[in-house]
């Protein structure tokens, strides 16, 4: 629709007549007060009618319209400035739009970028003094009007320098247009803008294009299915969109897309899905705007219900709102997206004629149709891109929409764009009876036979919605928002994404993706872990809570229709009940301890599950979200696997090994002859601690505790009886687990835990784990594996500083830390803005204390919103309530603490225990409240 014909603009403009009228030689400052009365009432009016549900495109011409107003205004009451104080302009000017302003797509805090256009050759002190006053008078009272305006002043000729040293340069003008001023003077510049583009190699420009959508995508999670997706710069965002016109005008001159239409590049049905979502877009940025006041493009998780109610979303549970708003926001962003490739081929097949003058898609085709081609299946294969001339293929062979995609994987080959849009408009031949063919399943298990080819080939059945038809169950989780904290992507995303990471596995990308393709190889039938994956959350669609158990009601039809044999069945069924459980035994228990390996060998019974699982869980965690999986993950996961498989071996052969190191070792720390440590010591070291110390621990952390042990026992001879107190610290950072290992050696007392924990939190660190182990003689050893808040290894020279310090309050001096924690929780939170409009917490916070009969041991286990001093609250009631902690998992995943404790008390009766553990209970389940 013409802008002109928009009623807001007709609306807008009507206003400006009434509200924008001045006496004569009234000043810019007495005006200023109508320009923004002006302004906050046709935005209240914009914002009206957005929430009315006007298209976004209106309201965003609109506003661009308003801008336009002001403007103009502005530029008149500079020209009579300047013509009654220094008489005749010198030169004849324009103000131009450009960018997004350009395009008249203005959202609520959207950047104004103007361009006051000169001609050539205008100069001399007139025109300095012309261009201060126009400046002066236009700018200050933008800037006073609260309005972001980015601003340049160049000649037709500057226009072209700056194009050719800058591509943003060159797409601002592509988009450029006129708000007041001489059109002879723009449509000039215009000429030799459009020449030199002419002149320009299209390619070089192209390929820029191709790049910079690459780089945004990639920094924008590559996929439409995002958890909180980039509405500008995201795949499928409104930047693809322009992208495309960007290129389309750069190659052939084209402005819009009814010009691709008429050269038979677009359909036009295509063209209006691809006009309806970027309106969409459009709409949902405008409220993301409205919503947070600034310009921003993330749809942030928290903001989605209220997002969603103002564009119209009505239903009364919040979570069936965000489901239904973002499936439509998904929706559309695939739309821009599909187009989007879908003409960038149909450009570059066209391209490839060689032939001066345009040629339509069609003509290219049918060009290409008196080539030697090879049929395969009812289809042609040329050039590794297969196309078909039948327009009844599908009709005449329902099998064929699965059999195409196992022949683009078989050949390496691209399905044509024709044949692409024709098998979306044919996915309803796909019915009962091809969803139990067994031609079409035997088609479709062999695309998940191919090892390190299978990803593509499912993202492109699933974008063509060829995926979700013969496969029901994972149709219904397309675009399922996962409520959970620690997903990025939408379920059906997130299947997907893992199954890359599995064809990276088979691919051996790098070294650690080849330790699990070694493992995975060992199985007999190792490419079973494809269908695995593909069904492993098929559950979801029930819901988040027991998705697995459902999972195996769900998938043995699936298995069934597939002629999965009963062992194989098997097989996957555990894996699918239990693909949570790897993960869940190395972030709770404790590695260190030998029951914990026998414990999980005893759970999964087989050395081949084992595998499975092993591999199942690093590719499921690398699909859920990019910063999910780290080394130090990598390496606990490692630690159960192999300690897990040892199981498997005899008893005997097990207690063998444990023997035959803890001898090496023991030999081999005496033969170093460690400088100041006399062979006693080593001798009582190894005296003094149980056997699980030396399994587990490297022989140089055993030396550096020896160490240790060593200054400490020195230490009391030297110092008065507080000095004795003092702990010895070694800090130092690990590399491959890109983390700080801080170790504590000191006398074992009542409260040690959360004095360390307190001490680190008033160091600003995170604390990711720990292990702690007593001698006889009652010296403590405690390790913290700690990281810096952004990640990675403690850098800060000051963080150690206060550790230390805090610790030597806290066990010499007996110094209370808990009024410091909390006047620094205190701070962060004054600091922090509150969030409105929140979804409700993704799980509840809770408290479990529990008997872990095949660990022997008693656990606590905490899931709360993390904060500054949790840790330091928890450990600190444990201590006061009598317990002692032997070991803490502490994990934080988005915001949220998932910690796990080993407590004991050597001194209390088996009823006063209970008693004791319920009251712990109760008290900690009020902190974790709080």
């Amino acid at each position: 629709m013409p802008i002109q014909d928009n009623p807001l603009y007709r609306r807008l403009h009507q206003h400006a007549q009434k509200r924008l009228v001045f006496d004569p030689g009234v000043s810019r400052s007495k005006q200023l007060p109508a320009y923004k009365r002006y302004v906050e009432l046709e935005k209240v009016m914009l914002e009206r009618q957005h929430r009315k549900g006007t298209s976004g495109l209106e309201v965003c011409q609109a506003r661009a319209a308003m801008t336009d107003v002001v403007i103009e205004n502005l530029f008149l009451a500079a020209l009579d400035l300047y013509t009654t104080q220094y008489g005749t302009l010198p030169c004849k000017m324009a103000i131009l739009a450009t960018g997004g302003y350009g395009r008249r797509e203005l959202n609520p805090h959207s950047d104004i970028d103007i361009m006051f256009l000169y001609p050539v050759k205008a100069e001399g002190k007139a025109f300095a003094k012309f261009q201060e006053v126009v400046t002066e008078e236009i700018l200050y009272p933008l800037w006073d009007l609260g309005w972001k305006v980015g601003h340049a002043s160049r000649n037709a000729k500057e226009v072209i320098e700056e194009c050719r040293k800058e591509v943003q340069s060159k797409n601002a003008i592509l988009e450029s247009r006129v708000i007041c001023g001489s059109e002879p003077l723009y449509k000039s510049m215009r000429s030799r803008f459009d020449d030199f583009c002419k002149k320009e190699n299209s390619k070089i420009y192209i390929q820029q294009r191709l790049e910079d959508e690459l780089a945004r995508h990639a920094k924008s999670g590559d996929t439409i299915y995002l958890q909180e997706p980039d509405v500008k710069n995201g795949v499928g965002g409104l930047r693809d969109y322009q992208n495309i016109l960007w290129m389309a005008y750069i190659k052939y001159g084209f402005r819009s897309f009814r010009d691709l239409v008429k050269a038979q590049l677009l359909r036009d049905d295509e063209r209006q899905a691809m006009v309806d979502a970027y309106d969409f877009l459009l709409r949902t940025r405008t409220e993301l705007h409205l919503q947070n006041r600034r310009p921003t493009d993330i749809l942030d998780l928290e903001q989605q219900p209220v997002i969603a109610q103002f564009l119209n979303y009505r239903q009364k549970d919040i979570f069936a709102r965000v489901e239904s708003f973002m499936k439509d926001y998904y929706t559309a962003a695939r739309t821009i997206y599909r187009t989007s490739e879908m003409l960038k081929e149909r450009m570059a097949i066209e391209a490839k004629s060689g032939r001066s003058g345009r040629i339509t898609f069609r003509e290219a085709l049918r060009a290409h149709q008196h080539l030697p081609v090879k049929r395969v299946e009812g289809f042609q294969l040329y050039n590794k891109v297969l196309s078909s001339d039948n327009q009844k293929v599908f009709n005449e062979d329902p099998v064929r929409l699965i059999r195409i995609f196992r022949l683009a994987q078989q050949f390496g080959a691209k399905i044509d764009s024709n044949l692409r849009y024709l098998i979306s408009r044919s996915i309803l031949l796909i019915d009962h009876s091809i969803i139990n063919s067994p031609s079409a399943a035997k088609s479709f298990c062999a695309i998940l036979r191919s090892p390190g080819e299978v990803y593509p080939t499912l993202l492109e059945m699933h974008e063509l919605g060829v995926l979700g038809r013969y496969l029901p169950e994972f149709g219904a989780l397309t675009c399922m928002v996962q409520h959970e904290y620690y997903h990025r992507y939408t379920a059906d995303a997130h299947v997907l994404r893992t199954i890359r990471h599995l064809d990276r596995v088979f691919s051996k990308h790098d070294e650690e993706y080849g330790r699990y393709e070694k493992e995975l190889r060992k199985n007999d039938d190792p490419l079973l872990l494809y269908l695995i994956l593909l069904l492993h959350d098929i559950g979801k669609v029930e819901g988040v809570k027991d998705h697995d158990v459902a999972g195996v009601r769900i998938a043995q039809p699936i298995l069934n229709r597939f002629g999965v044999g009963t062992e194989q069945q098997e097989q996957i069924l555990f894996i699918i009940r239990n693909h949570l459980e790897m993960a869940r035994f190395w972030q709770r228990f404790d590695l260190d301890d030998p029951q914990t390996a026998e414990s999980f060998a005893k759970f999964v019974e087989d050395p081949q599950i084992l595998r499975f699982l092993y591999v199942h869980t690093y590719c499921d965690a690398r699909g859920t979200a990019p910063t999910l999986w780290n080394s130090y993950k990598d390496a606990m996961h490692r630690t159960l696997h192999l300690r897990t498989l040892e199981q498997f071996e005899d008893n005997a052969i097990i207690e063998q090994k444990r023997k035959d190191l803890i001898r090496m070792l023991h030999q081999q720390l005496v033969e170093r002859k460690v400088q100041g440590i006399s062979e006693e010591e080593i001798e009582a070291h190894f005296s003094l601690l149980p056997e699980r110390y030396f399994i587990n621990t490297e022989q140089s952390e055993i030396e550096l505790h020896l160490r240790m042990v060593n200054g400490l026992l020195t230490q009391i001879q030297a110092a008065d009886s507080m000095g004795s107190l003092a702990p010895i610290i070694d800090w130092h950072d690990d590399i491959d687990l890109s983390m700080t290992v801080v170790n504590v050696v000191t006398w074992d007392r009542a409260g040690l835990f959360y004095k360390l924990a307190g001490a680190l939190t008033l160091a600003g660190v995170n604390i990711v784990s720990t292990k702690a182990i007593s001698r006889k003689d009652h010296i403590s050893i405690d390790t913290f594996y700690i990281m810096d808040p952004d990640g990675g290894v403690v850098s800060s020279l000051k963080a150690r500083e206060v550790f230390e310090q805090r610790l030597t309050e806290a066990l010499v001096e007996e110094k209370e830390l808990m009024q410091e924690i909390t006047e620094l929780e205190s701070k962060l939170l004054a600091a922090s803005k509150k969030k409105k409009d929140m979804l409700p917490a993704p799980f509840p916070p809770s408290v479990d204390v529990y008997h872990e009969l095949s660990l022997k041991q008693t656990i606590i286990e905490v899931q709360a919103s993390d904060r500054i001093g949790l840790l330091y609250q928890i450990s600190r009631l444990i201590s006061k309530k009598g317990f002692d902690i032997s070991f803490a998992r502490i994990a934080t995943e988005r915001g949220v603490a998932m910690d796990t404790f080993y407590i004991k008390n050597e001194h209390s009766k088996e009823a006063t225990h209970t008693t004791a553990l319920l009251e712990l209970r109760e008290e900690l389940d009020k902190i974790v409240r709080e």
